[in-house]
């Protein structure tokens, strides 16, 4: 089930918040575990199970690492939270790599050990952090065990972000786990984020994304340069519109739900740096690797050669996390060098430069990022890579570059403007806080009635994080 379909826009979440809110406080919780694994459970209900293993398994290795603390056994508390880390990462191996792993080494033995074919469990990657963040921060005295294990399911699982984020750290929300405060203000404004974060799905991403999909499909030799560029474009605004839709409609959701959510987006394409873009995008796991590896590893207190280790570390990491290829690894190497590059030599000379300078280089380098994220086949990705600089005899421009561009001028206009803080800083000079309270539900209801209309004739239409 996905956000952007109308199962869950006019079934179940009604439902949902009805039951809800019509239970008693003391049963909130339990209810939203139980709606989380329905929402959970409705392609695929085997994975219940593996949800539900990784629950109870980090439940007990909490309750493991505390009891050890309070008898002063460290040994046995660092023994648990390794324990915890390992079946859980054991988890996202086995589902997520192992395949992976056997072709790589059919490739260099020349074996021919058959594949697993194993199914990605929608969202492991998600939920397997953020339970490896409770038993490290209950041993880091940062989070307090959770003797309930109603509400601990309920942080686990929670519908609103378990299948592509934002990832939620344990103590960011252990305090409304157990005390929090749903109020009419805080669901308007949920109501208002969601709406936002469906309109940037239903109404750029997917249709940006048309862009990209006809333009992947024309043969090679046939685009022009000018093609790939639009190409390129269209697929970077695709992702950041279908993924910050998504972590919008969840924040929302959350703030419906009395929960308060870390922001996993702040206008990334405004950044002026690859340092700067990667505090801007997907925030909450970038924040994760920081508190968990970075920092472990000695982060920037180390000398140069260590400060060099450990953002090749992090963003080997960062690149395999995304998803199982070579593609996902050049790609975490290749921003891991603008990094480098940034931080030992580039930052000053950057600093002197005028801002639009700055930030076309940061666009430049983000966007031909983007065609390594976006090639499985890394034959056919390192083509368009060579085409965006004409490689390949490519012309500057053709007729059906043309016809593409003109047909989607307007799209990709709004969606430039779209993705930049210009909408919220004109909404913000230009509408009196008075208005607010007529003009929320009427944008909310604009917003529903219009993706409707889209969504009706459309298919399935999942978010691109889903894979990872």
């Amino acid at each position: 089930m996905v956000f952007s379909s109308l199962l869950f826009l006019f079934r179940f979440l009604p439902a949902a918040l009805l039951a809800y809110f019509a239970a008693p406080r003391r049963y909130r919780n339990g209810i939203l575990f139980v709606s989380s694994l329905i929402f959970y459970g409705w392609g695929e209900p085997v994975y219940i199970l593996l949800l539900l293993f990784s629950t109870i398994v980090d439940f007990i290795h909490g309750k493991l690492v505390d009891h050890y603390k309070r008898e002063g056994n460290l040994g046995g508390a660092k023994l648990a939270v390794a324990s915890s880390v390992l079946i859980n990462l054991g988890l996202l191996g086995i589902f997520k790599y192992t395949d992976f792993l056997i072709g790589a080494f059919n490739t260099v033995t020349g074996k021919g050990v058959p594949l697993l074919n194993l199914a990605l469990p929608i969202g492991i990657s998600f939920y397997t952090f953020q339970t490896m963040s409770y038993t490290i921060d209950v041993y880091r005295g940062k989070a307090g065990v959770q003797t309930s294990i109603i509400a601990f399911g309920a942080y686990v699982s929670m519908f609103p972000q378990l299948i592509a984020g934002p990832i939620v750290r344990y103590s960011t929300i252990a305090g409304e786990l157990t005390s929090r405060k749903e109020t009419l203000a805080g669901f308007s404004e949920g109501a208002v984020l969601f709406a936002a974060g469906l309109g940037k799905k239903v109404l750029f991403a997917n249709q940006l994304g048309q862009i990209w999909n006809e333009i992947i499909h024309i043969v090679p030799e046939q685009r022009s340069v000018l093609m790939v560029w639009i190409g390129i474009f269209a697929f970077g605004m695709q992702i950041y519109f279908d993924f910050s839709g998504y972590s919008d409609m969840a924040l929302g959701l959350g703030r419906m739900f009395g929960f308060h959510f870390p922001e996993n987006f702040h206008y990334p394409y405004e950044s002026k740096s690859i340092t700067e873009f990667w505090r801007r995008w997907h925030i909450s796991l970038g924040t994760w690797f920081k508190e968990y590896v970075y920092f472990p590893l000695g982060g920037s207190r180390c000398k140069k050669a260590g400060q060099l280790r450990n953002i090749l570390i992090v963003w080997l990491l960062t690149g395999i996390w995304h998803g199982a290829g070579w593609n996902f690894l050049l790609w975490g190497l290749y921003f891991a060098a603008f990094l480098l590059l940034e931080k030992f030599f580039l930052k000053e000379r950057l600093e002197k430069c005028p801002a639009f300078i700055r930030w076309l280089y940061a666009m430049l380098a983000v966007f031909m990022g983007w065609v390594l994220f976006a090639f499985d086949d890394m034959q056919a990705g390192l083509l368009y890579f060579r085409q965006l600089f004409g490689a390949a005899g490519l012309s500057l421009v053709n007729e059906r570059t043309l016809y593409i561009l003109f047909t989607n001028l307007i799209l990709m206009a709004a969606a430039a403007i779209g993705a930049t803080s210009l909408p919220i800083a004109f909404c913000r000079e230009h509408i009196q806080k008075k208005s607010l309270p007529i003009l929320e539900p009427i944008f909310v209801a604009a917003v529903l009635l219009v993706s409707t209309a889209f969504l009706v004739n459309a298919g399935y239409n999942p978010f691109l994080y889903f894979r990872f």
